[in-house]
């Protein structure tokens, strides 16, 4: 008796639902019914295609979680997380890249630029190619050994070695009272 008196509810409110609504509900039930004629004993054995079809009905239309019949709600919105999560995993997922390198060879780029300090990433580079090595110029300089201090002089040391040599100019347009322009040429040593 009461499944009779929601059919008549669900009857009288259908009138007052969008249309694609209904037609998304219609879908859902009739798939529905096509899983159940397929079904041979037991369990309903749903395939890919079907968990794709009630996923993507669900995406568009979230009330049909009230006409699902033969599957839970929970479960058809366990599985859109899932592919969410899966499809996520595959969008981030490592695209390649370069080629490791050998852990012997990353030991003999550190070697040599701890023994030799004055060395740069180009000249390890061209030595490690004479030796038969292949790799990117980029790559010793990441497995180089990062020294602690400036690699050169300080601007003080600088500028007490090359004081004496040092000499600015400036050259400047004045405009005067009497709308004259004056120039000036200041050397400052």
């Amino acid at each position: 008796m009461i499944g009779l008196l929601c059919f008549v509810l669900a009857v009288l409110a259908s009138p007052f639902k969008s249309k694609l609504r209904l037609e998304a509900e219609n879908a859902v039930l009739r798939h529905q019914l096509i899983v159940l004629k397929r079904r041979l004993h037991g369990r309903v054995r749903l395939t890919n295609n079907d968990r794709w079809f009630f996923i993507l009905l669900y995406h568009w239309f979230p009330s049909i979680l009230k006409v699902l019949t033969i599957i839970r709600p929970e479960t058809l919105v366990h599985w859109h997380r899932a592919g969410f999560c899966h499809y996520w995993r595959w969008r981030s997922r490592p695209q390649g890249g370069r080629p490791k390198i050998d852990t012997e060879l990353r030991a003999l780029i550190q070697r040599m630029s701890v023994e030799n300090p004055l060395w740069g990433a180009p000249r390890i580079h061209g030595e490690l190619l004479k030796l038969g090595f292949a790799i990117a110029q980029s790559s010793v300089a990441k497995y180089m050994v990062k020294r602690r201090g400036p690699p050169s002089q300080g601007s003080c040391t600088f500028l007490r070695s090359h004081a004496p040599h040092i000499a600015a100019m400036e050259l400047f347009v004045v405009p005067t009272i009497g709308f004259k322009l004056l120039y000036a040429f200041v050397i400052v040593g």
